[in-house]
Order: structure tokens, then sequence, then C-alpha cells
């Protein structure tokens, strides 16, 4: 199987030299002036003092955690160190990928000065970076790890271990980095824009450069890990499912995932290079359709590409009897794509969104309750593609085909999370307009570029989401595959008996509470920040005339001091609850258990994520001169549902992700002690 592996590391390297060639593109373009320089600057100092607080913190729970593993579980101690190395390419991976963003954006500003065209390059080629430095890492990270530890009898675990050190990442960059960018975001709009009347990314703000990071840190460096945990989670799920259930023999069934990711990487190497945008004049809505265009064309290319190169691999490597494990992953990858649809079309400027629109003619409370209904029509579609998606891969391959089915949706991930990621650069491009003072054409550019950029951070949460949410599947199915491996038989749960009813309930309830956490620390958060935010407005010396400078140094570490402070307990959570679960009720209702976290958690991802997509186009959609434009009264109530939903979209929602992920893991690979224990 060594043999086998080579073209996986390959694709590894090939993946991680392809985004050194995008890092070199983008740091050679132009700087730009001083002040976009200085801008620029600080928003990197802020994001570079956020990661350093929260790796800080990862030490001591990763230096924990190894210790755990590495003496609990078997084959001792290489699990625990499996988890260490899945935890340092996580963290890799977001900390190279938000080092580039935080260069890109100025450089984006600068380019829209003479070239729209070229500014949404640079803001793609960004986002790219981290989309390739998540597979590549994570490509390498295993094949090595299934190079040394190749025989899944013995070994399964350490490839576990892996996937668990991948989701603590996740765990403290989604969730502290939500909780981080809506803080600060929330905080600066209740001030500047309703309290004090100043315009978006206004300089004199001093949670303006805290807003800023928070883009970064959120939806670069914290969607980064989440979908590298994603990425690797479905990888891992294959791989043991495929030793376990014995569909493909135990050497292929480990071997194919990986290669099928080794495909994925040159397609949407491949794909990338469809992303050449013409220049764009006209108006707002169509600049921001040529911009939409652009980057779908990279992801027809690449879906088209990899369905070619998924067919021949099935067909060569494996045989014609398992076109099965074809269809499987061309129902991930439809269902993935087919998400991405249903999401853009609830949260771009057409079809539900104009109807929040109309809403906030009428105030901010109807605003909220057509934002709330567009968000919970929006989950009816991905969940009826992800239960399709789950009987095809079944029907045609068996759980080995779930597995298959959740990578399917993120064979292309490089791709898919270039065009998420390229999101937070043009925002922060546009923060970069407006406070460099680079005039009303530069910032309509990057406006038009923000817009398409929200839209394409939407589907990237939808579709992040609706992965996670096969994922969790996977690994539900890799759960009752290792219970049946350890104990000798099949796990047999039934409704009528009340331990799973309860550990079905609790799982239900763990989505809510986790969310409520979340949503709590970004409102201590953002209050902590509004009290900063008006001491120095009162006590800093023409900052409001803008003849003084604000202190951003101080909003930054307020709220990073929040962020890690209020991961804590959603965190221990994910980790305690189903320990507890297990050890007290046994596996069956650990079983329920899981199915109750998966069910409420997508559908509560969903909701919120779409909801607080939907809100923040409708603002936008106003912002850009309907209805009165900036200031209005209709302007005023999108500003207030846009707040509500930043917390839904950018905290709550996607950390949910990890949750139901991290609580089928936790499960997973403590099989072995509930076993002995219960």
């Amino acid at each position: 199987m060594n043999i086998e592996m080579i073209p996986v590391l390959l694709a590894g390297l090939l993946s991680l030299a392809f985004a050194g060639y995008l890092v070199r593109y983008i740091l050679r373009q132009d700087q730009g002036s001083d002040k976009v320089r200085e801008i620029a600057s600080a928003i990197q100092e802020g994001a570079r003092a956020f990661l350093q607080d929260e790796f800080r913190a990862l030490v001591i729970v990763t230096v924990i955690m190894v210790a755990i593993f590495a003496a609990a579980l078997e084959p001792r101690p290489w699990v625990g160190l499996s988890y260490l190395v899945g935890t340092l390419t996580s963290a890799l991976a977001g900390y190279l990928g938000m080092s580039i963003a935080v260069r890109a954006n100025g450089r984006t500003a600068t380019a829209a000065t003479s070239s729209w065209a070229q500014a949404l390059r640079i803001a793609f080629s960004g986002g790219a970076v981290m989309g390739f430095c998540v597979v590549g890492l994570g490509l390498l990270g295993l094949s090595i790890i299934v190079m040394i530890f190749d025989d899944p009898d013995v070994y399964s675990h350490v490839w576990l271990g892996y996937a668990v050190g991948a989701s603590i990442v996740a765990l403290f960059l989604r969730v502290g980095g939500g909780i981080f960018t809506k803080s600060a975001d929330v905080g600066a709009d209740l001030v500047g824009k309703v309290e004090a009347g100043i315009p978006e990314d206004d300089p004199r703000n001093p949670a303006v450069i805290a807003d800023n990071v928070g883009d970064n840190v959120g939806d670069i460096a914290g969607m980064g890990s989440d979908l590298f945990e994603s990425y690797v989670s479905a990888i891992v799920a294959a791989m043991v499912l495929g030793a376990a259930v014995g569909v493909l023999g135990p050497d292929k069934g480990i071997s194919f995932p990986l290669l099928l990711g080794a495909v994925g990487v040159v397609a949407a190497i491949i794909g990338t290079f469809f992303v050449r945008a013409p220049e764009a004049g006209g108006s707002f809505e169509e600049q921001t359709a040529k911009a939409r265009s652009t980057m779908n064309r990279g992801v027809y290319a690449s879906n088209i590409l990899m369905i070619v190169g998924g067919f021949l691999l099935v067909w060569f490597y494996l045989s014609s009897d398992e076109i099965g494990v074809f269809y499987a992953m061309l129902a991930g990858l439809a269902c993935g794509f087919l998400i991405g649809l249903s999401t853009e079309y609830f949260t771009s400027e057409r079809g539900p969104v104009k109807g929040i629109v109309e809403a906030s003619q009428t105030g901010a409370g109807t605003n909220v309750i057509e934002g709330l209904s567009v968000g919970m029509f929006s989950t009816v579609v991905p969940i009826v593609l992800v239960a399709a998606a789950t009987l095809i891969a079944y029907e045609t391959a068996g759980l080995f085909g779930i597995a298959i089915a959740a990578e399917g949706m993120l064979i292309t991930l490089g791709m898919l999370l270039a065009i998420d990621c390229y999101g937070p650069i043009a925002d922060n491009a546009a923060g970069i307009a407006e406070m460099g003072g680079l005039g009303k054409e530069v910032r309509a550019r990057t406006e038009a570029l923000d817009s398409v950029g929200n839209t394409t951070a939407a589907i990237g949460k939808g579709f992040a989401i609706s992965s996670a949410a096969l994922a969790a599947l996977a690994w539900l199915a890799t759960f009752f595959a290792v219970v049946e491996e350890e104990t000798g038989k099949a796990i047999v749960v039934s409704l009528t008996e009340p331990k799973v009813i309860v550990g079905l309930l609790i799982g239900a309830m763990l989505s809510f509470l986790f969310s409520a956490l979340a949503m709590r620390a970004v409102s201590s958060g953002a209050v902590a920040v509004v009290s900063e935010v008006r001491r120095q407005f009162k006590e800093i010396p023409g900052l409001m005339d803008g003849t003084g400078r604000a202190d951003y140094a101080t909003c930054v570490d307020i709220t990073t001091r929040r962020a890690l402070k209020g991961m804590i307990v959603p965190g221990l959570l994910v980790i305690i609850v189903p320990l507890i679960i297990g050890f007290s009720l046994g596996l069956e209702a650990l079983a329920g258990f899981l199915v109750g976290s998966l069910a409420t958690g997508f559908l509560l991802a969903i909701l919120m994520a779409n909801s607080g997509g939907a809100w923040d186009n409708a603002k936008k959609y106003i912002e850009a001169g309907h209805l009165g434009g900036k200031g209005s009264d209709a302007h005023k109530a999108a500003v207030i549902g846009d707040t509500v939903g930043d917390p839904f979209k950018d905290t709550a929602g996607p950390s949910l992700n990890i949750l139901i992920k991290l609580v089928g893991k936790v499960a997973v690979i403590f099989v072995p002690i509930f076993v002995l224990v219960v």
C-alpha cells in the first residue's frame, strides 16, 4: 500500500507548491499608499495577536490531550502522537492561510484603483492559498501516517487520533474566531452606525480594526480549520469503514479515499485557471453578476474534471463492478453543488432577500421576522439533498458509500475554499478603501466585490454545514462499525429503549445549549466593545472630528480575551457530554445522543447561517442606493436585522459544524474504553 501512497504524497506537495506560487504572485503586487499600508499593518498585527493567544491556549489543551490519548488508547503512544500531528497540520494551515489573507487585503484595495479584474484576481488568489494549504497539508499528513501505520487491525485508532487533533484546532479557531469577529462587528455597528451616525469602516471608530481582524480570524482561519476537519474526517471515516466493512478489501478500502483526494487536488488546481475576470463597468448589479459568473466558471470546471477523474479512478483502480462507489462520490458532489445554488438563492440580492428589503420599510421588527422565516424555509432543500445523497450512497456502496459521499462533497475543496475565503478579503479591501480615502470609484468597485463575497461566504457556510452533516453521518456509521468490531456483535438501537430516547433528547438539547453559550459570549463581548468605544469617543480629544486617533489595539485585546473566555464552556461540553453519556448510559444511548445532536445541529446551523446571510445582503442592497440608501429608515431597520444576524451566521451557526462532527469522533475513539467499563 505504500506504493499507492506516492501519488497522494505528490498531490499534497503539488497543492502546497501551487499555494506557494500564489503567495509569490500576491506578494509581488503593489501594497499601496502609506495610509493603506498603515491600515493593513494594523489588521495584520491584530490577527497575529489573536492567533498567538489562541495557540498559547491550544498548546495547553494539546499537551493534556496528547498525554491522555498516549496513555489510555491503544496502540500506545501512537494515538497521542497522531493527535499531535493532526493538531499541528490544522494549525499550520490556518496560520499560513490567514497570514497571506491579511497581506492580500490592502493589495486588493490598491489594485481596485486601476483594475476591477486585477482586484478580484488578488482576492481570489488570497483565498486559494488557504484552500490549497488545507488540502495539501491534510493529504500530506494522512498519507505519511498511513505509510507508517498501515495495518488497519492494529492502527485504525491512530488514524482516528489525527482526525480528532484537527477537530480541536477547529474548535478553537471556529468558535473562538466566531466570538471575536462578531463581538467586534456588533460593537462597532451599534456605536458607530446607530449611535454616532458614522459610516461603516470609518477610521474614527475605535473598533473598526478589530472588526476587520475578525473577518480574517472568523471567516478565513475559522472556516479553513472547519473544512480541514471535515475534509480529514470524511477521508478517515472512509478509510476506517473501508477496512472494517471490507467492500473493496482492506488495502483498496484504505487507499481509495486518499487517491480520490489526490484527483480532487488536480481538478481544483486546473479549475482556478478558469477564474479570469474581464474588466467590469456598469451598474452595481452588473459588476456583481460578472464577479459571480467568473468564479462559477471555476467551480463548474473543477466539478466536471472531478467527475471524469473520479470515474476513471474507479474504473481502472477498482473495477467496473465497483461503479457504485463512483455513484456515491457523484451523489456527494452533486449534493454540495445544489446546496450551493440553494444557499445563493436564499442569500443573494434576489429572491427572498428582496422580501427582507421590503419588510425593512416598516421597521426592524418586520425585518427580523422576515429574515427568520427565510432561514426556516432555507432548511428544506439542504435536508432533502443530504437525505437523498445518503440514500443513494448507501444503496450503491453501503456504509462505505456514505463516507465517500461526504468526501465527494468536499473533493474540490481547494477551489471551494478559495471562493469562500475570497469574501473576507474583499470585505477587508472595501474597509481599507474607505479608511484609506481611496475615492468613490474605488469604494464602488470594492463594494461590488464585497457584495459577491457576502454571497460566496454564505454559500461557503451552507456548504460547510452540509458537508459537516454528511461527515457526521459517516462518523455515525463508523461508530456502529467500530462497536461491532470491538464487541463482536452489531449494536441494536431501539426507540422503545428509554436510555436511547434519553440520549436522543440530550443530543438534541446540546445544539441549543451550545448555540446559546456562543450567542451569549458575543453579546458579552459586544457590550465590552461598546463600552470601550463610548469611552474613547468621550475621552480622546478630536476623535469625532477626525483630528484625534483612535486606540485600535485596546478593542482587539478586549475581543481576544472575550473570545478565549467565551469558548471554554462550549468547548468542554462537546468533549465531556458524550463521555458522560457513554460511561453512564451505555453505547445504545450514545448512539441516540449522536443522532439527536446531528438532527438539531444541522437544522439550526442552516437556519442561522442563511438568515444571517440574507439579513446582511438586504442591508447591502439598501446601502447600494435602494429605498433611500444609507441613513434612511429602511437602512436603520436593516442594520438592526444585520446586527441580529451577525452572531447567527458567523458564530453560533458555523460553530455547530464542530459540535456535530466532534461528538462523533469522541464517541468513536473512546469505544474500546466504553466497552471495557460499561
